[in-house]
């Protein structure tokens, strides 16, 4: 299993978990806070087990005028459900960023799953398992402390390193694609018209569901300040929707390889490069030009009928 992993995942994710920590696109508010665990009373437990030798607790603390959770160690999925009235039917895995270290619980989890569903679209927050980190939020500072240009990172994990990382949270992955089909009568949801968006590591996680989960099966991909580079694309790979921006500091030296690798394939792709935005961005309301992504990739899903119910 970790070989067959490591063969598909090396391309992929190599460099993930050093490179997309929580950088954010606010300069104020930068100090992170401890908070405590916020109730979440519609979190679904995904039954995918406590994290293997975990030892320190969930946590969750407030930085950028967000909320972010830390140690997470058994994965939920947070429904967030349209108006019955405008439900299109098509629904939506969301998976936020930080590193597979911390989640952008907020900014790139419940305000996007919220303005899905004001839009028709069914969408679920995955609260995905982490890799664990020092349970004393100011050691974790001091820990987190790295460069944040792509020139002077560390160098890149091994592939294997890589593959048994992320292996619990594709596992969590899979098992919300099959939870929302279990109950697709009851949340009003095509078991064909399911998709997913990611940001940074998060989106590293939708391009791996999308490409190495064979159980999930999503019927669209976005990946949003996530991995660009090239890999090798199935015949039937879904549409992908990509937003980056240019001054991103963990970008600046892609070539794009990604976007490439799918035209070649001849499967659908719409990619975003916004000038300015950062990496972060997410829902922050700026005024950047890379705001815009969302009603872009809302856009994007009414031209491929996700808005129109069927």
């Amino acid at each position: 299993m970790v070989e067959d992993m490591i063969m598909k995942f090396g391309p992929l994710v190599a460099g993930l978990m050093l490179s997309f920590t929580s950088v954010q696109a606010y300069a104020q508010d930068d100090q992170m806070v401890s908070i405590e665990v916020p109730a979440q009373p519609d979190a679904i437990d995904l039954d995918t087990g406590t994290l293997p030798g975990a030892t320190a607790p969930e946590s969750w603390h407030q930085q950028y005028g967000s909320r972010f959770a830390r140690n997470v160690t058994d994965a939920t999925l947070t429904p967030f459900l349209p108006d019955p009235a405008k439900a299109t039917g098509a629904a939506v895995v969301v998976a936020p960023g930080g590193g597979f270290r911390t989640l952008s619980m907020e900014n790139e989890g419940w305000d996007v799953a919220r303005a899905l569903a004001d839009r028709g679209i069914a969408a679920f927050v995955l609260k995905y398992r982490l890799n664990q980190t020092p349970a004393d939020l100011q050691a974790f500072q001091q820990a987190d402390r790295m460069p944040r240009d792509s020139a002077a990172r560390p160098p890149r994990p091994a592939p294997e390193e890589m593959a048994k990382a992320i292996a619990p949270q594709l596992t969590d992955a899979e098992a919300a694609f099959a939870l929302i089909r279990a109950n697709a009568d009851e949340w009003n949801v095509d078991p064909d018209r399911i998709g997913m968006v990611g940001f940074s590591a998060g989106a590293a996680l939708t391009m791996a569901t999308g490409l190495y989960g064979p159980d999930a099966d999503p019927a669209f991909l976005a990946d949003i300040y996530g991995p660009l580079n090239a890999m090798p694309v199935p015949e039937d790979a879904p549409p992908l929707f990509v937003a980056l921006a240019a001054d991103d500091p963990l970008f600046q030296t892609t070539d794009f390889g990604l976007i490439e690798s799918w035209r070649t394939a001849g499967r659908p792709v719409e990619f975003h490069y916004y000038e300015q935005g950062g990496h972060g961005f997410g829902m922050y309301p700026k005024t950047t030009t890379s705001t815009g992504w969302f009603d872009a990739f809302a856009s994007w899903l009414t031209m491929h009928g996700f808005m129109e119910a069927k």
